[in-house]
């Protein structure tokens, strides 16, 4: 019988993060991931649905993080000042000794097209949630999805620009240049009345 090992799910994904940089995502089994941390393939099935899913473990602390952002935001908030929070409460799961995982993580999605439909997914859902949360703080539809798309594109930008080799600033501090670069661009348009 295996003995119990922890944090199972954690080695796993670091396993599975290496033999997918050094030796391809396709190339790769979940049998190699499990027995490269001495564990089954068994065990490996009971924390993942399948090898695609290791690499976005962790999805429901990251929206977790995003939805405890809005919390902090006062009532009067506008929808935007509220995806700013949460903004920022993501970019806390990010420290800058996360960077060189997030940077080996990515270079695989962007080797794999059916791991970059996940990834876009992983952000589609992300807007989905954030929108159904600023409707029920009162948000109408249309304010509610436009800042809940703003939020998961301005995350999505950011996230890039922090995992690019020589990038020093933190993630927060590019989240908030990239939302007020946003901003900056909507008051540009607004005051040239460009839209009609």
């Amino acid at each position: 019988m295996a003995r119990w090992e922890p944090r199972a799910p954690e080695r796993l994904q670091e396993a599975a993060l290496e033999l997918f940089a050094t030796r391809g995502y396709e190339q790769t089994t979940a049998t190699e991931i499990a027995q490269s941390v001495g564990l089954t393939e068994r065990t490996f099935f009971r924390h993942f649905s399948d090898k695609r899913e290791v690499l976005f473990y962790g999805q429901d602390v990251f929206v977790q993080a995003f939805l405890a952002g809005m919390d902090t935001a006062p009532p009067s908030a506008s929808p935007i000042e509220i995806v700013a929070c949460a903004l920022r409460s993501a970019a806390s799961l990010f420290p800058d000794e996360r960077r060189p995982h997030s940077r080996k993580r990515q270079s695989v999605i962007e080797l794999n097209p059916a791991l970059q439909e996940r990834e876009s997914h992983k952000l589609a859902s992300l807007a989905t949630t954030v929108a159904d949360a600023l409707r029920a703080r009162g948000v109408n539809e249309l304010a509610a999805t436009l800042a809940a798309e703003s939020g998961a594109t301005v995350f999505g930008i950011a996230f890039t620009q922090w995992i690019r080799e020589g990038e020093q600033r933190s993630l927060a501090d590019i989240s908030a240049d990239v939302l007020r670069e946003l901003l900056n661009l909507t008051g540009k348009a607004k005051a040239s009345r460009s839209i009609p």
